[in-house]
C-alpha cells in the first residue's frame, strides 16, 4: 500500500474508468481537501459552476453526451441546491455520480452542532433526502470506502441512473491500495427466458406484412444507437422516435417517419407507425407531454416491447433479458421475414421557401432547420423550444437534448455548458425561452470563461408563453421582468469573446444564422417572437394539460 495514494485518488481513478474526464460542482469547506486531489489528477479536470443546481444540470448534459457524469457539492446547503438537477437525471435515466463532501467522521460521531447542518446532531438527513432520486447511496468510512465506491458506481452503470456518495473530509485522505481490476457489472441474462421470447416473437412476426419500429430514450441511454441504425440500413422498415429519444436515428435516411406524438403526430408518421401489423417498441417511455396526453395508439396485441431488463410479445412478458440481447434476437428474426414485409415509401418532403416577413414560431423553426449542421448538439428547453424542435428533421449525426419528462425550465443552458465541455469539437446550438433563461443564465459566464462557442437562440416572447397556453394567458403570474439580453455576456465576463444581436424579422434571423455558421466565438441571438405564438404540437399538449389539471 502506497501512503500517498488515498481514497480521493481511488474515487477519481474509478470516475476516469467510467469515462468522466470532468467533475462539475461548487467548492465548500467540506470538499476543499478532496478538490486538491482533483486539481492534481492526471485525467479529471475540475469545472467550477455558478451554483450547485447549474452544476447538476451541467453534469447531466455532459453525461448525455459522454456516457457518464459526476457532480461535487458540499454538505447540506450545496447538496440540497443540486437535488432538482439530480432528480431530473433520475427521471430521465442519466448516469451521474453525486459526491458530497461531509464533516469529519469524529464530528459526526460526537454529534457536533456544525454549520450547514440542521443543528440536531443527525448527519443522515440529507442522504435520506437523496435516497429516492439515487439508485444507490454510500456513506464512506475507513473500512468500506473502496468497496462502497465500486458498488455505487456499478449500480449507476447498470441502471443508468444517479448514485450518491457521502465523503467525510478525513476519509478522503485515508491511504488505500490502487484498484487492480476493471470496474465491471453483471448483466442479467436468463437463457431460457431469451429462448422463449425468441420463439414467441417468431410466431408473432411470421404472418405480418407491415412492421414498424418505435424507439425512444432508453435505447439511447443503453447504447443501442449504432445497432439500431445499422438494422434500419439492412432492413428498411418505417421507424420513428418519441421526442425524448429524438436524435437516436439518422433522420435523413429513407424510412425515418418523423417524431411520433400520438394524435399530434404528422399524419404520415402516425400512419407509418400505428397502422402496422406489428409495432416494435424499444426503450419507449410514453409521457403525457410526448404523446399529447397519452393519445398513442399502440395496442398490446399488435406490439413487441423491449425494455432494459425485460421484453414483451403481445401480452406476455419475459424477464431477465438484457435489452441488447433482445434487440439482436429481433434483428436475426427480421432477416428471416424481411422479404415478406412491405417496403416503406416515405412521402416526398416539400421544402417551403422561408418567409422573409414577420418573425413567427413557424418562420423561426423553418429557418433554424435549414441552418443546422451535421453533428450539431442541439438543446431545446422545455416549452415552445422543445415542442418546436420536435417537428424538425435533424441533420445526420446530430444529437438532441431535451427534458420532457422532468421538464425543469432553465435546464438546457447549463446542460449546454456540460455538453460542450464533453465535446469541444462539436457545435452546440441552444434554443431557450426568456423565462427559462432567467433561472440559469449565470452559467453563460462559465461558457465565456472556458472559451466555449455555442450558438444561443434566446426566444423573447415576454414571459412564460407555455404557461399562458395552458392557463391564464393575460395573468401577471406569467409575466417576467424584461432584460436586456444582448448586454448580459459583457456583464458576465471580463475577457470572454462573444457576439450578440437582436433579430425582429425572418430575414434578419436568416442573415444572423448564416453569419453564425462558422462562428469562432459565443453567439447570442435574441429572437423577438409574438407573445402568444406557439408550435402546433405544443397546442395539442397544452390543451391536454389544461383538461387534466381542470379535472376534465
Amino acid at each position: 500500500m502506497t501512503a500517498s495514494y488515498t481514497v480521493a485518488d481511488y474515487l477519481l481513478d474509478r470516475l476516469a474508468d467510467c469515462g468522466a474526464d470532468h467533475l462539475f460542482g461548487v467548492p465548500g469547506d467540506y470538499n476543499l481537501q478532496f478538490l486538491d486531489h482533483v486539481i492534481d489528477h492526471q485525467t479529471i479536470r475540475w469545472v467550477g459552476c455558478a451554483n450547485e443546481l447549474n452544476a447538476a444540470y451541467a453534469a447531466d448534459g455532459y453525461a448525455r453526451i459522454q456516457g457518464f457524469g459526476a457532480l461535487l457539492t458540499t454538505y447540506g446547503v450545496g447538496e440540497l441546491s443540486a437535488l432538482n438537477g439530480v432528480a431530473g437525471s433520475f427521471a430521465e435515466q442519466v448516469p451521474v455520480l453525486h459526491i458530497v463532501g461531509a464533516p469529519c467522521t469524529g464530528s459526526q460521531q460526537r454529534q457536533e452542532c456544525l454549520h450547514h447542518t440542521l443543528g440536531d446532531g443527525n448527519f443522515d438527513h440529507f442522504r435520506q433526502m437523496s435516497a429516492p432520486i439515487s439508485v444507490a447511496q454510500g456513506v464512506l468510512d475507513a473500512r468500506n470506502a473502496c468497496d462502497e465506491i465500486d458498488r455505487v458506481l456499478r449500480e449507476i452503470k447498470r441502471t443508468h441512473k444517479p448514485g450518491y456518495l457521502l465523503l467525510p473530509a478525513d476519509v478522503s485522505a485515508l491511504p488505500v491500495s490502487r484498484p487492480v481490476n476493471a470496474l465491471t457489472h453483471t448483466q442479467l441474462h436468463d437463457p431460457a427466458q431469451l429462448a422463449a421470447f425468441i420463439e414467441d416473437a417468431r410466431r408473432f412476426l411470421q404472418p405480418c406484412r407491415r412492421v414498424s419500429l418505435l424507439a425512444d430514450v432508453l435505447a439511447l441511454r443503453f447504447g443501442l444507437q449504432s445497432i439500431l441504425n445499422q438494422w434500419m440500413n439492412d432492413v428498411p422498415i418505417p421507424h420513428a422516435t418519441l421526442l425524448m429519444g429524438k436524435g437516436l436515428f439518422d433522420e435523413q435516411r429513407a424510412g425515418f417517419a418523423g417524431t411520433y406524438s400520438g394524435k399530434a403526430s404528422q399524419p404520415q408518421t402516425r400512419e407509418a407507425i400505428e397502422d402496422a401489423d406489428a409495432i416494435v417498441c424499444i426503450g419507449t417511455c410514453f409521457t403525457d407531454t410526448t404523446t399529447a396526453g397519452f393519445t398513442q395508439q399502440i395496442p398490446l396485441e399488435h406490439s413487441i416491447e423491449i425494455q432494459p431488463f425485460a421484453a414483451r410479445v403481445a401480452g406476455r412478458w419475459f424477464s431477465g433479458i438484457a435489452m441488447q440481447e433482445a434487440v439482436k434476437a429481433l434483428i436475426t428474426l427480421s432477416h428471416d421475414f424481411a422479404s415478406q414485409w412491405q417496403t416503406y415509401h416515405q412521402p416526398n418532403a416539400v421544402s417551403p421557401e422561408v418567409d422573409k416577413g414577420q418573425l413567427t414560431q413557424h418562420h423561426f423553426w423553418q429557418t433554424l432547420e435549414k441552418s443546422l449542421q451535421p453533428n450539431d448538439i442541439v438543446l431545446a428547453d422545455q416549452g415552445t423550444a422543445a415542442f418546436g424542435i420536435a417537428a424538425l428533421s435533424l441533420p445526420s449525426g446530430a444529437s438532441l437534448i431535451v427534458q420532457p419528462l422532468w421538464g425543469s425550465i432553465g435546464f438546457t443552458l447549463p446542460a449546454a455548458f456540460g455538453a460542450q465541455t464533453a465535446r469541444p469539437d462539436r457545435r452546440v446550438v441552444l434554443v431557450i425561452g426568456d423565462g427559462a433563461a432567467q433561472l440559469t443564465i449565470q452559467e453563460l459566464g462559465s461558457m465565456l470563461r472556458d472559451g466555449q462557442r455555442p450558438l444561443i437562440l434566446l426566444l423573447d416572447n415576454e414571459g412564460y408563453t407555455v404557461e399562458r397556453a395552458i392557463h391564464g394567458p393575460e395573468q401577471r403570474y406569467n409575466d417576467i421582468g424584461r432584460w436586456n439580453w444582448t448586454q448580459l455576456p459583457q456583464a458576465l465576463s471580463r475577457d470572454g469573446e462573444f457576439e450578440c444581436c437582436k433579430v425582429t424579422s425572418a430575414s434578419q434571423l436568416h442573415e444572423a444564422l448564416a453569419r453564425a455558421q462558422h462562428a469562432e466565438k459565443l453567439t447570442l441571438l435574441e429572437v423577438m417572437l409574438p407573445k402568444m405564438d406557439i408550435p402546433p404540437l405544443l397546442k395539442a399538449v397544452t390543451d391536454s394539460l389544461e383538461a387534466r389539471n381542470s379535472g376534465r
